[in-house]
């Protein structure tokens, strides 16, 4: 992470999260300035302000750890006791459970939006105020863009801190380590293309993927600044979006983290075992 100053608003965006992380839910001291840091998720514009719809509310603790990652740091090459080995990747597998968690609701929650606008609509021409089921739910998908998106960070981070080489373990540890890794290294990839693909719904509905503002024309969103996901892929012959075989795919990706979760688990189990013996 640069010197930038990832910040819009820093007090809406804590008066939004409640002045608690949105990771670990430690609470912020008013009278302590440096008590909380916003963090950015997903992809944010090289240059200017980031928008508070993609800044999320984080401790310094889980900042630093936040930083650890993209800062590109290696991991810790002193040796660890078994013991520690085994805090550090069952703290691990609980965090990128909580991931997978996050994910499949947003998830969720984006394959709802095509019914809950058209919903929306209906009530409209029906001459009901529709404008606060529209405002809940981009607060409900913003929201849930960025659990998702902080939590696969959050366990990211977790993940660089495994010292896959140069461990003062046998080979076997060491073989069951670089397994358990590369599985849980895996799941990360598949967890952010379920990601990838339901920030693409609301684009298909000419919604901003970051923060849910209508989109005008192509290019960049004039509110947040990001670039809009293509939906070429997800288009019908005649230019219609096919929004069932885009949920089949985001469907796909969750189906695929699950049998790489049972992966993981059994090897997390293998290793816990070994590290157990030894």
């Amino acid at each position: 992470m640069t010197s930038r100053d990832w910040q819009a608003d820093r007090r809406a965006v804590f008066d939004r999260d409640d002045r608690a992380c949105r990771h670990c839910e430690t609470t912020g001291d008013d009278a302590d300035p440096t008590a909380l840091r916003t963090y950015p998720v997903g992809a944010v514009p090289l240059e200017g302000t980031v928008h508070e719809s993609s800044l999320a509310t984080v401790c310094p603790d889980c900042f630093e750890t936040l930083r650890f990652a993209s800062d590109g740091a290696a991991s810790p090459a002193e040796s660890v006791s078994s013991e520690a080995l085994f805090r550090l990747v069952r703290e691990t597998t609980r965090v990128q459970g909580g991931a997978i968690s996050d994910v499949a609701s947003f998830a969720s929650l984006a394959t709802s939006l095509p019914t809950t606008l058209a919903d929306v609509g209906t009530t409209a021409d029906a001459g009901d105020d529709s404008e606060s089921t529209v405002d809940e739910t981009a607060a409900a998908y913003r929201d849930g863009r960025r659990e998702a998106l902080l939590a696969l960070d959050v366990a990211d981070a977790r993940l660089e801190r495994v010292p896959v080489d140069g461990t003062a373990f046998d080979a076997d540890v060491r073989s069951s380590l670089s397994t358990v890794a590369e599985t849980a290294t895996d799941l990360q990839a598949t967890l952010r293309e379920a990601v990838a693909r339901s920030e693409i719904v609301p684009v298909c509905l000419e919604r901003c993927h970051g923060c849910f503002e209508p989109l005008e024309g192509e290019g960049a969103c004039s509110t947040c600044g990001l670039e809009a996901r293509e939906t070429a892929d997800w288009r019908g012959d005649g230019g219609e979006i096919a929004f069932e075989r885009l949920f089949s795919s985001i469907n796909d990706s969750l189906q695929g983290a699950s049998t790489t979760t049972e992966t993981l688990t059994d090897r997390t189990m293998t290793l816990a075992s070994q590290l157990t013996e030894s």
